[in-house]
């Protein structure tokens, strides 16, 4: 069992004020995964003293870009050589799919490499014009990073690298579901030669979020998670006048055009629908099937989801592994419920928990043919394993529908015309989609439209998030 006791503020390793200690429990079987330090308000105020200390006074923004990005690209050498040791704590706290860790883990070295990339380009003092002012792009200040369990060093990475980079200093806000991985990222930044008070990691839960995000010492919000608290934090960032940067939640569309390849899509959707037990923002949850052959698919996609195993996460052969928590288990068991009772039919799957795996909090993959739009198992996210598949007429009705959602970070297009399929990418409002399932790499910019967010992550774009720009007329 690990132990991890001490919070990691400002570069140092430190008894929590209120000596509290998080019970981190596995998903898969409720045992006792390890215990970590907790954070309380008081930790906040003094990673927050110790950040703007930092920024106000210390070395870290007033170094070149050059010195930051040596450090930063030190650091990716070194998280990526624990990269599976990562992986498997991960999977023992939040109950992610062993496959899905280890490819999100390997994936990071090369999201940092793109924001390394990126400051090596980045204007940071350029000219207008030729003879016009000066333009410099200068750190927004102390960065409070809130992060969820599903993908936490992803999370946590994709804020923290730019801000870095940036010259900001930056406290992260971790999970409490997954406090051992974050404190465990914390002994990393610790090798790397920040200055003091460049960097804090505090677990804790929301009430000491809330008081995160609304410390006055605080320049920018960069937070993952869920609409509704995004909201709320948008509030109270539009109060003080903070930056901001939301990367919120979705409903995304595939939509299989009647040329597609229907072997590939259902391949593609086992990780664009089910990839990380479905507790994903950007899964694609609904399925756009043309009535021509609308069974065919439904049948597609029920074979698909019956080959998917469930079980163990540690496990190699897993595919899905159970959801973080009783209540997010419940909360995915009554959408099912939901569907059913709002006439859907239900093609495999259901709310019952599966066979032998009672232990855990464990759901069924489930589908849902016979779906109106309108249905709130359309509408909703969810955040699990369940998938809809709703018939459109024609090109035109498949692009009403997959625009009709309070959402718009993600989505697809299958075709065996390219050339149709961009057509059809230009005409969805969704800051990301992917045309048969290709791979935007982290270069590109990732971030929602609507209801899924502010501001953009990855690459240049993300990079700018964290800069304000100054212009001097010389």
């Amino acid at each position: 069992m690990l132990v991890h006791d001490k919070l990691y503020v400002g570069g140092q390793w430190v008894t929590p004020a209120e000596g509290g200690l998080l019970d981190v429990h596995s998903p898969h079987d409720k045992s006792l995964v390890g215990r970590a330090a907790e954070a309380s308000p008081a930790d906040i105020d003094r990673a927050v003293a110790a950040a703007r200390k930092a920024f106000d006074d210390g070395p870290w923004p007033r170094m070149t870009p050059q010195e930051r990005q040596a450090v930063i690209a030190r650091f990716n050498e070194l998280h990526a050589a624990r990269a599976d040791e990562l992986a498997a704590l991960i999977t023992s706290e939040n109950g992610s799919a062993s496959w899905f860790t280890r490819w999100t883990l390997h994936a990071l070295a090369e999201q940092t490499g793109a924001y390394l990339r990126a400051a090596e380009a980045f204007g940071w003092e350029e000219r207008a014009t030729e003879s016009g002012p000066l333009i410099r792009r200068e750190p927004v200040g102390v960065v409070a990073a809130v992060i969820p369990w599903n993908a936490p060093h992803q999370s946590a990475l994709v804020k923290m690298i730019p801000a870095l980079l940036a010259g900001c200093t930056i406290i992260l806000k971790a999970s409490p579901e997954t406090a051992l991985d974050a404190l465990v990222l914390g002994e990393i930044f610790e090798q790397v030669g920040l200055p003091e008070g460049v960097v804090s990691i505090l677990p804790a839960g929301r009430e000491t979020s809330a008081y995160l995000v609304a410390h006055p010492d605080v320049d920018k919000v960069a937070f993952t998670g869920s609409t509704a608290a995004g909201r709320t934090i948008a509030s109270v960032a539009g109060q003080q006048l903070k930056r901001v940067s939301l990367e919120l939640g979705g409903k995304s569309a595939t939509i299989i055009l009647p040329d597609a390849d229907l072997a590939a899509v259902v391949e593609g959707l086992k990780f664009l629908s089910f990839g990380n037990n479905g507790e994903s923002c950007v899964a694609h949850t609904r399925i756009l099937a043309p009535r021509s052959r609308y069974e065919e698919v439904v049948e597609a996609v029920k074979t698909m989801t019956e080959s998917l195993v469930v079980g163990d996460p540690a496990d190699p052969g897993t595919w899905i592994g159970p959801m973080v928590r009783a209540d997010q288990q419940q909360r995915v068991r009554s959408y099912i419920e939901l569907g059913i009772s709002e006439g859907a039919r239900l093609v495999t799957g259901g709310p019952e928990v599966p066979e032998g795996l009672e232990g855990g909090y464990y759901v069924r993959p489930t589908v849902f043919a016979d779906v109106d739009n309108g249905m709130r198992i359309a509408q909703e996210e969810i955040f699990g394993p369940v998938l809809v598949v709703i018939a459109y007429e024609d090109e035109d009705d498949a692009v009403r529908i997959a625009n009709d959602s309070p959402y718009g970070l993600g989505g697809g297009v299958w075709t065996a015309d390219v050339e149709r399929g961009l057509a059809l990418a230009r005409r969805i409002r969704t800051g990301f989609f992917t045309v048969n399932g290709a791979d935007p790499g982290f270069d590109a910019p990732f971030g929602g439209y609507k209801g899924s967010g502010v501001g953009r992550e990855f690459g240049a774009v993300g990079l700018a998030q964290y800069v304000e720009h100054k212009t001097i007329a010389v």
